[in-house]
């Protein structure tokens, strides 16, 4: 089981946070079984400000991704329309045991000089 850094916009940070959000969609999957999600916040935040257990790990059409999803996705069908707009595959990670860290922490302590566009594997 692996640990992934994701790059996700503060207002989907706090939705995730707040316990409202509860899937995190991607485009691409990752190699390997992914058991722990480490939430860099992006600008103006630009800080690592949590973590969340992984739950479970879909992949599917976005029409079956959203059906399973829809009620704890934190974001609109409009929205998810237009992320996987020309897409046949749909990503969604489903979290729990979300953790906020009291102080948010620096990339650096992750061993990154700069936030991955997607991802990026995380070994400690």
């Amino acid at each position: 089981m692996s640990r992934i850094l994701l790059s996700i916009n503060p207002e989907h940070v706090d939705k995730i946070l707040d316990g409202t959000k509860r899937y995190e969609f991607r485009k691409v999957k990752c190699k390997g079984d992914v058991s722990k999600i480490i939430i860099y916040c992006t600008s103006p935040v630009m800080k690592v400000v949590g973590e969340a257990t992984v739950d479970s790990v879909l992949d599917n059409s976005p029409d079956e991704i959203w059906k399973i999803t829809s009620g704890s996705a934190g974001i609109s069908k409009d929205f998810f329309d237009r992320y996987y707009e020309g897409r046949n595959r749909a990503i969604a990670f489903g979290i729990k045991s979300i953790e906020r860290y009291d102080e948010p922490r620096e990339l650096s302590e992750y061993g990154l000089s700069c936030a991955p566009q997607s991802f990026a594997y995380i070994s400690r």
